[in-house]
């Protein structure tokens, strides 16, 4: 696979454009590159070395950074919380554990436990109606006649990530 770029990132957050051409190529890709220790963020690294263009802490803070580089952290702006750190998973954390003397992090947890038990965000299992032609610029790739061999998705709408 060759040497790791300089710019390196935890794909545990990972946002790219969708785009068929490059899913196709890092399924042929993944299939002769050796394996590695850190096998999906090694290759996705390697994969867009050229073009991974970092997102700001606020929109991913790795929380190493409240203890590393605290004044580059605004709480107030923080969008999501990256618990990557080996041992600090909110939901692991005792309130004995290391860092947890740290105000920030306390409240990051507490806050994650918050968002965990709040029952109007549970997962409602619904099947939404399947699109028509009027509601989907993409419905012939949706979906088509039975007759043709194809099935129906389902299909939700997002907010643009742009």
């Amino acid at each position: 696979m060759g040497s790791l770029p300089l710019l390196y990132f935890n794909a545990g957050l990972f946002v790219y454009q969708p785009n068929l051409l490059t899913y196709y190529d890092l399924l042929d890709t993944v299939k002769i590159t050796t394996p590695t220790l850190f096998a999906e963020q090694d290759f996705l690294n390697h994969y867009f070395k050229d073009i991974n263009k970092p997102i700001p802490n606020v929109y991913n803070l790795v929380l190493a950074m409240l203890w590393r580089h605290p004044e580059n952290v605004n709480l107030n702006q923080v969008k999501m919380v990256h618990y990557c750190a080996n041992g600090l998973k909110p939901w692991m954390l005792t309130g004995n554990d290391d860092y947890m003397d740290m105000n920030d992090i306390k409240m990051l947890v507490k806050k994650w436990w918050e968002i965990y038990e709040d029952e109007s965000l549970d997962y409602i299992n619904t099947v939404p109606p399947a699109p028509t032609s009027s509601d989907n610029k993409l419905f012939p790739f949706l979906s088509g006649s039975s007759d043709e061999g194809w099935c129906v998705a389902h299909q939700r709408t997002v907010p643009s990530a742009a």
